[in-house]
Formats: C-alpha cells, sequence, structure tokens
C-alpha cells in the first residue's frame, strides 16, 4: 500500500473525529465516535451522527475498499463487556447504539476482532479508572479495526493487546495482506 496523494483529511463535529488518508488502492480511516454521556443525554446526536459516519463510509466504500480504526464507544454484543446487565442502559452499551453498530455491519463491513474470535470471552480495550476495573478486568470492547467486506481474503490477524498500559485504553492491532 503506497500513498500517492498523501492526503490526510480531518472532519470535526462537535464530539466525533473522522480522519481519512487515501492510499492507491483503499481509504485508512480513524475515528472517534462521539460518547452518549451520562443520563443519555447526546443519545440522539450519537444516533445521528452514525448515520452520516454509516453514509459517508459507505460512500467511500463505492470508490475503494475501506479501513476503519478507533474508539467507536460502542460493546457491540454482551460479550464485548464484563457486565452487559448492569450496563444495559448506559452509554455505549444501549440497545440504539448496539443496533447501529449492527446496521454498519451489515452495510458491508466486517468486526475484524470478531472475524477471528467469534466466542472470544474476557478481552476488552477500555476499563473505567474507578472501581479498580483494570486489575478486575471489568472492561469493554470499544475500540475497533473494522474493513471493507471484499478485504476479508486480505486479513491475517487481528489483536487486542490489554497487555499494555499507559491509557485507560489499549492498543488494537490489525495484520492485512
Amino acid at each position: 500500500m503506497g500513498c500517492t496523494c498523501g492526503i490526510g483529511r480531518e472532519e470535526h463535529d462537535k464530539e466525533g473525529r473522522v480522519i481519512i488518508l487515501e492510499y492507491d488502492d483503499i481509504y485508512i480511516v480513524t475515528v472517534y465516535t462521539p460518547n452518549s454521556q451520562q443520563e443519555l443525554a447526546r443519545l440522539d446526536y450519537r444516533m445521528e451522527w452514525e448515520d452520516a459516519f454509516r453514509s459517508y463510509i459507505k460512500e467511500l466504500d463505492r470508490k475503494k475498499p475501506v479501513v476503519i480504526c478507533g474508539d467507536m464507544n460502542v460493546a457491540h454484543k454482551e460479550i464485548d463487556l464484563k457486565n452487559p446487565g448492569s450496563n444495559r442502559r448506559s452509554a455505549g452499551f444501549t440497545d440504539e447504539e448496539r443496533n447501529k453498530f449492527s446496521e454498519f455491519l451489515e452495510a458491508g463491513f466486517i468486526d475484524t476482532y470478531r472475524y477471528f474470535y467469534p466466542d472470544r470471552e474476557g478481552v476488552y480495550s477500555w476499563w473505567s479508572y474507578r472501581f479498580n476495573a483494570r486489575a478486575n478486568n471489568a472492561g469493554w470492547r470499544i475500540d475497533y479495526f473494522c474493513v471493507s467486506e471484499r478485504l476479508a481474503e486480505r486479513l491475517i490477524s487481528a489483536d487486542i493487546h490489554s497487555e499494555i498500559f499507559g491509557s485507560d485504553h489499549c492498543p488494537v492491532e490489525l495484520v492485512m495482506k
């Protein structure tokens, strides 16, 4: 993957951030998805943002395949967080947010970690600084690499490096041909 144009565009929409790098044969998109905040004060805004983001990524995907990486602020399935029952209406685990992520995947994208590990439990990418969450591995998987479905044959591996400290998040990794 050689970058011919060196284009890097950054777009801000309130809290949400998207950076797009365009290469010869692929787009690389980094994203910070807005958090719905306490008491879901920004859930309506988040739903609008999700629709706009999905539409934008689908438009890019019409031109060439897309790799998306970032904090998408959603634990998609119950397996993606330690305590799904007590977090049912928490920001990042509402039915609305989870359904929007499902819609995103159904629009032609792959959650690469679940592609390789559909049933793996207890692996998270974020832990609260409160309640000794990291030491107790009471985390959430909210950081993702997602790719256009047509990149499936190029996927080699995906990983979450929970052994690396320095933030409330840990690095996620994708290796492709």
